[in-house]
């Protein structure tokens, strides 16, 4: 308690700490911050046309696996009954009301938060926020810092994003062309030069990583490209 006490008087004798509004910064860096984020983002209208996207929802958008924008910009799902969800939540979100819906297509499945910007007290909201699951943990630009920070090779690194995929090390073994003795001894290495004491711990640590742009942006898929390229936005 007395160490509660000391924390909680020492915040009270701080001088306040100086940050820019979010008005004063160029909308350029904001969107450029928004970008670096491994989640989709989409802000759109009270009424459900998109305003903005951010990169990874781009490319969702661009692809129309779940999620897609007519010539309107007008956001939809890939099926009726997920799109008037959709739409009864957003309604919701003006209101201020949070919501989590389940996009599925075929093989495809996606979480979406449905999130008010403004509190219900505030009066109706005139924007709401959809927030996309993030992606796998093997695609997050964060591992690859993970493993440069320990000094992990290649292959290790390889390892480590299968790990972070949900493969065993069976999987992982026929996946590399090897034996699962080789695979093990790899993965006795990830430990040792990580300080984690087992595959579950090892995964956690990079499920903790914070959420960096994936290496996504850097590919130079054609087909990738011109899906991103022909995309508009209102």
């Amino acid at each position: 308690m007395q160490a509660v006490a000391t924390v909680r008087e020492r915040e009270r004798n701080q001088a306040p700490v100086e940050t820019a509004k979010a008005d004063d910064l160029h909308p350029s860096f904001l969107l450029r911050l928004l970008d670096e984020i491994d989640y989709g983002l989409v802000l759109v209208n009270a009424q459900g046309r998109v305003q903005h996207a951010n990169h990874l929802a781009r490319y969702e958008l661009a692809t129309g696996r779940l999620l897609h924008s007519g010539p309107d910009g007008q956001i939809g799902t890939a099926a009726a009954p997920q799109t008037e969800q959709l739409v009864a939540a957003i309604h919701g979100a003006l209101q201020g009301r949070r919501r989590l819906l389940y996009l599925t297509h075929g093989e495809h499945n996606m979480p979406l938060a449905v999130i008010p910007l403004v509190h219900a007290l505030e009066g109706p909201a005139s924007s709401v926020l959809l927030v996309m699951a993030r992606q796998r943990a093997g695609d997050n630009l964060a591992l690859q810092m993970f493993a440069r920070e320990h000094s992990l090779t290649p292959t290790e690194e390889s390892v480590l994003r299968a790990l972070c995929d949900g493969r065993d090390v069976d999987e992982i073994a026929i996946q590399h062309g090897v034996a699962e003795s080789t695979v093990r001894t790899q993965v006795r290495s990830l430990r040792d030069k990580t300080g984690a004491n087992g595959i579950r711990q090892l995964v956690q640590r990079v499920l903790a990583l914070p959420p960096v742009v994936p290496a996504l942006r850097g590919n130079g898929s054609p087909q990738r490209a011109s899906a991103l390229s022909g995309f508009q936005f209102v």
